[in-house]
């Protein structure tokens, strides 16, 4: 793709509708644990359409992103959640995969095949549900999924993200008590846009479930001091003494389930079909980074999206910053210089919840109601992924 992203003789990709379920917490008590994965993502698609009014035969491909692709989400979920929706059966699906990344990247790959001109009208969405597919069930006990060539380059050997997590507080000299603050402002701003009534327009009630079940109003940092650390282990305390195991529960984000889908077309398609878009999708960057911080690449991806976009942070309205942990936030925030009372107004993963494969299109979902909500004329969106990578894309107000 062009790094001039202000030719706008090109066709254009907008949003025009965008929907999530609410989000469920994990086993045992989750209020959308017994629902299957491909039903999760088959609601939020009905709706996309039903709220949108498009007649779903003219849509040209549906992506979706899936992390855990495996048991009751492999076999390309995406395609029978289409099926199951009640899609016609000539609408084709594929799932993708680029971990927490995945629905962000189908949200790329769709917007890009329609500048492109592949496509006219197509679906970006995803799906995780935690407690019935649990994180790693694709790499079952004794699998060594990186193989003898990653092992030979990093000889010391790669860590766990919540051990990534640790090492970013640590380089970044971030204290508990800013890690906790933060996942505190995440919940206060969550239950605020509940009470507002800010979700409502996004959010699509599935079996009685009609509020994210993660958000906490009354969380203090009292409260989140009092949780001990999630990810210590004496054998890595062993090997990172400068580790402080701050990371707990309390400021990193939960195990969900729910699935999220945006409804993607060119302006003149939208024209023509007398949709208003919620958003222009203006410029797209992914980049690699180091896999032994892992979530670092927020950081250059920031940089590289705003370089294509000839936009300055100034520029910038809204941020939406996926909270795996409260570090990796507060990290880019110390290195970017973001205004956080602009970052995660609606709250963030913290407090809503991290479906890994929905939540790429999770955050484009709020990011563009917040848009139009508050009047911003551009945001911008970025996620770190395991194994060093992170997606970022600029999204401006038509």
């Amino acid at each position: 793709m062009s790094e001039n992203m202000e030719d706008r003789t090109m066709r254009d990709a907008v949003i025009v509708e965008a929907v999530r379920t609410p989000i469920g917490k994990g086993k045992p008590n989750g209020a959308l644990a017994h629902v299957h994965p491909v039903e999760l993502l088959a609601h939020t698609l009905r709706t996309l359409v039903e709220r949108s009014g498009v007649d779903p035969a003219l849509i040209d491909d549906v992506i979706g992103g899936t992390v855990d692709q495996v048991g009751e989400q492999a076999m390309n979920t995406t395609r029978y959640a289409v099926l199951s929706a009640g899609f016609p059966e000539t609408v084709p699906a594929t799932t993708v995969d680029r971990q927490c990344g995945s629905s962000q990247q189908a949200v790329h790959f769709a917007a890009q095949g329609v500048i492109a001109g592949a496509y006219d009208i197509v679906v970006a969405c995803g799906v995780e549900s935690m407690s019935r597919v649990p994180m790693w069930s694709n790499v079952p006990a004794g699998t060594d999924p990186f193989g003898p060539g990653v092992a030979e380059r990093y000889k010391e050997g790669l860590v766990p993200q919540g051990v990534s997590a640790e090492l970013i507080a640590a380089k970044w000299s971030i204290t508990r008590e800013q890690m906790d603050a933060f996942a505190v402002s995440s919940h206060r701003r969550a239950a605020a846009a509940w009470d507002a009534g800010l979700f409502d327009a996004e959010v699509a009630p599935l079996e009685g479930v009609t509020r994210d079940e993660c958000v906490r109003p009354g969380s203090t940092p009292e409260i989140l001091g009092g949780l001990k650390p999630a990810y210590y282990d004496p054998n890595f305390a062993e090997r990172f003494p400068q580790i402080e195991w701050n990371v707990t529960a309390g400021n990193a984000s939960p195990i969900n389930d729910g699935a999220s889908a945006v409804l993607i077309m060119s302006g003149e398609t939208a024209t023509r079909l007398g949709l208003r878009p919620l958003a222009r999708l203006h410029s797209f960057a992914v980049t690699g980074s180091d896999p032994f911080l892992m979530l670092t690449g927020v950081i250059p991806a920031t940089e590289k999206v705003l370089r294509r976009a000839h936009l300055s942070l100034d520029d910038i309205d809204l941020f939406e910053i996926n909270e795996a942990f409260s570090s990796v936030v507060l990290s880019w925030q110390q290195e970017t210089g973001a205004d956080l009372s602009k970052v995660n107004v609606h709250g963030g993963a913290i407090a809503l919840g991290h479906p890994l494969g929905a939540s790429g299109t999770r955050l484009t979902t709020t990011l563009v109601h917040a848009m139009r909500e508050r009047g911003a004329r551009y945001a911008l969106q970025t996620m770190c992924e395991a194994g060093g990578l992170a997606n970022a894309m600029v999204l401006e107000s038509v």
